[in-house]
């Protein structure tokens, strides 16, 4: 989809758009056949979630998972109808359903990873007031504390919890970009192929990285 938003406006160029086009609708069905399995995934991902012992994050995912759930039966439909083995489904309504159960999905993650980050803010600002406290008698580190501003504070509180917990950036960067193809299909924020291409890229190389090192995946407590 990046490639061929990225080529469309260039002169001579319109039988390789109109092979990425077959290309992308090709890779479209193939992703469909391979989630046929993500159902049961999701349905133990759910009752996994289910253990969790912090209140939000339990609910969050809970939620997010069943709704990821619903989505995959209503991709599952989808690929039936687009394979021929049906005719009478009405496959916008089913693509709305399925875009709007995902869009759900993606949103509590989001809520949950803002949670997160906002305890590892709390932790990292704790960790900072305790040496602060420490420092206190040196009047020139106190002074230069007492001068920051206050956006510059919250900017490098968020810097600085991220960078020690990279699965927690990981996975919220995963959901910014998962969501923006939702909020496009939803109608509730326009995007162009290229941001949606561009962010399922994105999306597409976090969940690599979570496969490929599974340390990097964030974990439930």
């Amino acid at each position: 989809m990046l490639l061929r938003y990225l080529l469309e406006p260039k002169a001579g160029k319109e039988k390789v758009v109109m092979k990425l086009k077959e290309l992308e609708s090709s890779v479209s069905t193939g992703r469909k056949w391979f989630r046929l399995g993500n159902v049961v995934h999701a349905v133990q991902a759910t009752q996994q979630s289910t253990h969790a012992t912090d209140l939000v994050p339990r609910v969050c995912l809970t939620f997010a998972n069943l709704n990821r759930v619903v989505y995959f039966i209503c991709d599952t439909v989808l690929w039936v109808r687009s394979v021929g083995l049906t005719s009478g489904i009405n496959q916008e309504k089913w693509r709305m359903w399925a875009a709007r159960h995902y869009y759900y999905s993606v949103l509590l993650s989001l809520v949950r990873d803002l949670y997160e980050i906002s305890l590892q803010m709390e932790q990292v600002a704790h960790d900072r007031a305790k040496r602060e406290k420490s420092l206190s008698q040196d009047p020139l580190g106190y002074s230069v504390a007492k001068e920051e501003r206050e956006w510059l504070q919250s900017f490098l509180l968020l810097f600085r919890s991220l960078r020690k917990h990279p699965p927690l950036l990981l996975d919220t960067v995963k959901n910014l970009c998962d969501i923006l193809n939702s909020l496009d299909q939803l109608g509730i924020y326009k995007s162009n192929p290229g941001v949606i291409g561009l962010g399922g890229l994105v999306s597409s190389i976090a969940g690599i990285i979570t496969v490929a090192c599974p340390h990097m995946k964030l974990k439930t407590n």
